[in-house]
């Protein structure tokens, strides 16, 4: 080695070159492996039928994840959790990426914005396992803070709610509370025949009246139930949620027409 070549005739940079080009093609197929999982497999834009798994570079194996608070385990992707799903809605035109109309109760139907997703039939929990959203009358720890004027109070309780169509839907009875970050997420309307809940979110209060102009106030009988007395689950928040979500495109049929 007089001549102070270390490697003799071996091309370093060329080596490091391939291995970095072997690296990177490898890290693709391994990305593009991993991010199919939730939502997978995939549904033929026309026919709504799921299509097959693909290859072993197409579909990574299912990774297993232990729920917290003993909730099982779940594993994704789940083949068998996915079937066809039948909606009351027709294409626009007969060919991919046409808008699809609706054939029935669009909110219900989970049509559009009213789009919902089949998330776990039991309550949100925070990180100590207790119930996150709860009413607040079932917990005394909850109250509204008082204002020094009386008229410009800021508690629901006992108001009138005012519709889309500018009717009365009810009274708020009641709010439900999440706890773990001390906001209210939802009203409890009483609608006479029972009580339904409503996002928090699209209401405003002004005037002593809350207004929420997601839907009309015949909409309120739709409006899904609540299993339970004190708690609510994940699938009842999506369908509720959906429900009045998709009342700003399907309440009236003026919000269906274009602006211009």
């Amino acid at each position: 080695m007089t001549d102070g070549n270390i490697v003799g005739s071996i091309d370093v940079a060329e080596i490091a070159l391939t291995l970095f080009f072997l690296f990177f093609v490898g890290l693709v197929f391994w990305l593009r492996r991993e991010d199919r999982r939730e939502g997978y497999p995939l549904e033929d834009e026309m026919t709504g039928l799921v299509e097959a798994p693909g290859g072993p570079l197409q579909d990574a194996e299912p990774k297993f994840f232990r729920l917290p608070f003993d909730r099982g385990i779940k594993a994704v992707p789940n083949f068998r959790e996915r079937e066809p799903v039948n909606i009351a809605a027709e294409r626009f035109e007969p060919y991919g990426g046409s808008p699809y109309m609706p054939t029935g109760n669009p909110l219900v139907d989970g049509i559009g914005p009213a789009a919902y997703a089949n998330r776990a039939k039991y309550p949100d929990l925070d990180a100590h396992g207790h119930v996150r959203i709860v009413p607040m009358s079932a917990d005394d720890n909850l109250e509204v803070v008082s204002m020094v004027i009386p008229e410009l109070s800021n508690d629901p309780r006992g108001m009138s709610v005012i519709a889309a169509d500018g009717k009365v839907a009810g009274t708020v009875a009641d709010m439900w509370v999440d706890r773990a970050e001390s906001v209210v997420r939802y009203l409890a309307v009483d609608i006479g025949a029972k009580t339904v809940l409503a996002p928090m979110t699209m209401a405003r209060i002004w005037g002593g009246k809350v207004y929420l102009d997601a839907i009309n106030a015949a909409d309120y009988e739709g409006v899904p139930a609540v299993a339970g007395a004190a708690e609510i689950t994940r699938y009842e928040e999506e369908r509720i949620v959906a429900y009045f979500g998709g009342g700003y495109l399907y309440a009236n049929r003026d919000r269906q027409e274009p602006c211009v």
